[in-house]
């Protein structure tokens, strides 16, 4: 008897991975992974400008990988799925 490859299940693993592959978003997973934490201090490690680092939390957002929670003004991210964490701790 042949199996069938569900082939979806393939895409959507590959669309992480693509979303993980940016060094920027690595390394910001990486950091997500260890601690919770926020815009600026994830901006002050990295060096990157504020907008830039936005920007990657957005895609990493949206592909469901990590979620930000609110306190007063600050936003606080970590990262939410587990496969995202063992690809993290694989590499890293």
């Amino acid at each position: 008897m042949k199996t069938v490859i569900d082939m979806r299940s393939y895409e959507l693993k590959a669309e992480k991975l693509k979303v993980m592959a940016h060094p920027h978003r690595l390394c910001i997973l990486k950091g997500l992974a260890e601690n919770k934490c926020n815009v600026s201090k994830i901006q002050e490690c990295m060096g990157i400008p504020q907008s830039t680092v936005s920007q990657h939390l957005a895609k990493l957002r949206a592909a469901g990988l990590i979620k930000g929670e609110r306190t007063g003004q600050e936003i606080c991210y970590k990262v939410v799925d587990e496969e995202a964490l063992r690809i993290i701790g694989l590499l890293f």
